[in-house]
Formats: structure tokens, sequence, C-alpha cells
């Protein structure tokens, strides 16, 4: 499955996809959303660090977190990250 989310800017378009998933070692990052206020979401990683980014809108944001809620309950893996401009391609499987 793979899903297009459009963040503020490019660098939170980078960021984002750096932030989730490690393609070289085709490792996901991302263990849980710590909170959501509109349009920023605060994810937190396996290091126990947590990171806000500031995605387009709302809509963006619920879509994101529909999207990667079988990855947090181990139901799928990311598979890859694209970063388009401001938009992050994410592909699980």
């Amino acid at each position: 499955m793979k899903i297009n989310i459009t963040c503020n800017d490019k660098y939170e378009a980078q960021k984002f996809a750096s932030l989730i998933f490690i393609k070289g070692g085709k490792e996901t990052f991302f263990t849980s959303i710590l909170n959501i206020v509109e349009n920023e979401l605060v994810i937190s990683l396996k290091d126990k660090s947590a990171h806000s980014i500031v995605l387009k809108d709302k809509a963006n944001v619920e879509k994101f977190a529909d999207f990667i809620q079988s990855v947090i309950d181990k139901e799928h893996k990311l598979v890859s990250t694209n970063i388009l401009e401001c938009n992050v391609e994410i592909v699980k499987e």
C-alpha cells in the first residue's frame, strides 16, 4: 500500500522521511504518534526521542495516522519513502 503525505515545506518533507524510515538499512525508526496538534505531528522513535513534523494540514495528519497504525501494530512494515518536493511517498507491505 502506498500513500502521499504533503508536508509544510521541503525541509519538513526531508525530515519526515528520514525520521520514519532509513533506506540503507531498511529499518523503521518510527514507534508511535505521541501527539497531534492541528497540522503538527509529534512522533516517537526507537531511541525514545520525540520529534515534531509540520504537515500541510490536518487532513494529511489524519491520513498519515490512519496509514501508519498497522505499522505501529506490527501488522505491516514500511518498505520505502520517496521525497518529491513537499510530498513524501510512503510504501508499506
